[in-house]
């Protein structure tokens, strides 16, 4: 199982907002709602855009009943309206194989802003990419084969082709056991992928003992690609935290730097969690406690960066940051 990791801590560059309140829950939402989380947010023709999950019609032990992905807008990144329908739900995809749509990622290419998301299917979680141009109709490009999900795209081709990140779930050929990594995928068309190469395992992060998986979208800097992602560490003596019966993880976010030219070289990373949970919302309160899960970065200009995560599964959180504070970090 390896070693456990009690005292994890934020890194001192990060600066959550208003001390760590919520800019998204619940009851900011005009439809049922009970967790509002793990959002995708980009900046789209000049306003923000958020997709994030929505579960709800909780079961009072340790499952929802529903889960769509709700859409909202914002003119500063930090205030948001939302639609009064959610954006995407079972019945959208058409699919009685479908059980289950969340955990959306958004991406802007080329004046497209492309939707990377999961599905439960009766035989596994899959992996999606849509694209929309006016987030009213999403149109379907490609779906992964069973399991595979926590999918972000980068932000422009690299060498001619789209690259992705990805968290496939190899349970037999890693022990049986959560030993997740992340893993780098190509295509030429958005559609057809390959090239596939794992980038780096659970075993390479000093704060990870259980798996790790990407989080939001890289960002170009002059340093290379600026990239979040979660990571997992259990410890088997802790007890409720939270709404089941027993929770026993703590995700917390981390970073690294990639290789412009080569995203599967990475430069370095942050050898301590750039995230760790620490506000009441974060480990007192909701479904999930000590949950960081970020799925948003957009730099707003060349010097700060959003980042918007998830926080104990149940609602959506947003902190900032120097940029040359974060590729620090990472040497």
């Amino acid at each position: 199982m390896g070693k456990m990791y009690p005292g994890l801590h934020s890194s001192s560059v990060v600066k959550r907002f208003e001390g760590g309140r919520p800019i998204l829950s619940s009851k900011d939402i005009p439809y049922e709602a009970d967790c509002i989380f793990n959002a995708g947010v980009a900046k789209y023709r000049g306003r923000y855009v958020m997709l994030f999950r929505n579960d709800y019609q909780f079961d009072g032990k340790g499952a929802f009943g529903r889960t769509v992905i709700g859409l909202a807008f914002s003119d500063d990144g930090i205030k948001w309206k939302v639609e009064d329908k959610p954006f995407l739900t079972l019945e959208d995809m058409g699919d009685e194989e479908i059980t289950r749509v969340y955990d959306p990622r958004l991406t802007v290419i080329e004046d497209k802003c492309y939707i990377c998301f999961a599905v439960d299917t009766r035989h596994g979680l899959r992996g999606g990419i849509g694209v929309t141009e006016d987030f009213k109709h999403m149109e379907l490009l490609s779906m992964t084969v069973p399991d595979n999900r926590n999918m972000v795209l980068f932000p422009e081709k690299i060498d001619g082709k789209f690259v992705r990140l990805e968290r496939p779930f190899p349970v037999y050929s890693r022990g049986g056991i959560d030993r997740f990594d992340i893993w780098m995928s190509r295509s030429y068309d958005m559609k057809y992928w390959g090239e596939s190469e794992l980038l780096m395992g659970v075993e390479d992060v000093p704060f990870a003992n259980d798996k790790i998986g990407p989080g939001a979208p890289p960002i170009r800097t002059d340093a290379g690609w600026l990239t979040l992602f979660h990571t997992v560490d259990i410890d088997h003596s802790r007890g409720k935290n939270g709404w089941e019966e027993r929770w026993q993880k703590r995700y917390c976010a981390g970073v690294m730097l990639l290789d412009l030219e080569d995203p599967s070289r990475i430069i370095g990373m942050s050898k301590e969690p750039l995230i760790a949970p620490e506000t009441a919302y974060e480990t007192d309160e909701g479904f999930r406690t000590n949950v960081i899960f970020p799925g948003g970065l957009i730099l707003e200009d060349d010097k700060t960066v959003k980042i918007y995560y998830g926080a104990s599964d149940t609602v959506e959180c947003l902190a900032t940051a120097r940029v040359e504070d974060l590729i620090e970090l990472c040497h």
